[in-house]
């Protein structure tokens, strides 16, 4: 394989990280060498300085797989451990109330990244898993980044296609607009089976000094649950975990959610 010209060796050991996906964590040498577009010989030596720092490990079956090294030092993260550590608590009182699916994201750049869920032991499947990403125009979550992020990215999400997950998903630019507004207005987000055609998900905002910074979410059977009896559970979580980064050297745990609305 020719190497492409002009490429540094830090733009080399980031394309080996991403030849890595859910679906494939697990990969040889070769197909190593072969996604990040390295000649072998590149790759091998680029490979053995990563496993040598803890970046990657090397199985007994001959493949890499991210190390705990990269983990380590995703945790410092500001917008991941801290926010996490400040948010888990409100998330456990929040599944403990409902026993559905609970999730947390931010926004990086033009897609939403979750950085923790609990999942119901007997809820709905969700597609989504922690340092996953996804779309924003389609989860609640992702709706409520959407709505509270800076005009220029709504423009650039608005502009660009839009994946359509189901046939409920909104994928028309001017409807997607007016929900953004209604989104902003409300204080919450329905997504109502955008992503799969068996839930829904109802999501709020988390803001800090500098507004919103997150978004967390209920993901529910969209059979058996009322959103809008949900949105005030959600939104109360929110403002609790809001509070939380308006003065994180508060020591104290926040106070339980209330009990869980009823549902249909």
């Amino acid at each position: 394989m020719q190497a492409r010209p002009g490429r540094s060796v830090t733009s080399k050991v980031l394309a080996l990280l991403d030849a890595f996906s859910p679906g494939e964590p697990a990969l040889t040498l070769s197909e190593l060498a072969r996604r990040a577009e390295l000649p072998l010989p590149t790759a091998y030596r680029r490979v053995a300085e990563l496993v040598a720092w803890g970046a990657l490990e090397r199985g007994d079956d001959a493949r890499y797989r991210v190390g705990l090294r990269l983990w380590e030092v995703g945790s410092l993260a500001p917008r991941g451990l801290g926010l996490r550590e400040l948010a888990l608590p409100v998330l456990e009182d929040l599944y403990e109330v409902t026993h559905e699916n609970v999730q947390l994201a931010v926004r990086q750049d033009l897609e939403l990244v979750f950085i923790e869920r609990i999942a119901g032991r007997h809820a709905v499947p969700v597609l989504t898993r922690v340092g996953g990403r996804f779309a924003l125009h389609a989860t609640g979550v992702g709706l409520v980044l959407l709505a509270h992020a800076p005009a220029q990215v709504q423009e650039r999400v608005l502009a660009a296609p839009l994946t359509r997950y189901t046939e409920l998903t909104v994928t028309d630019p001017v409807r997607l607009r007016r929900q953004l507004a209604e989104i902003r207005r409300a204080g919450y987000a329905i997504s109502d089976r955008q992503v799969t055609m068996d839930a829904l998900s109802v999501a709020a905002p988390i803001a800090g000094p500098d507004g919103v910074v997150a978004a967390i979410s209920l993901v529910v059977a969209y059979d058996r649950a009322d959103p809008l009896a949900l949105a005030p559970l959600v939104q109360a979580a929110g403002r609790v975990v809001s509070r939380a980064l308006g003065r994180p050297s508060a020591s104290t745990r926040p106070g339980p959610l209330p009990r869980r609305p009823r549902t249909q």
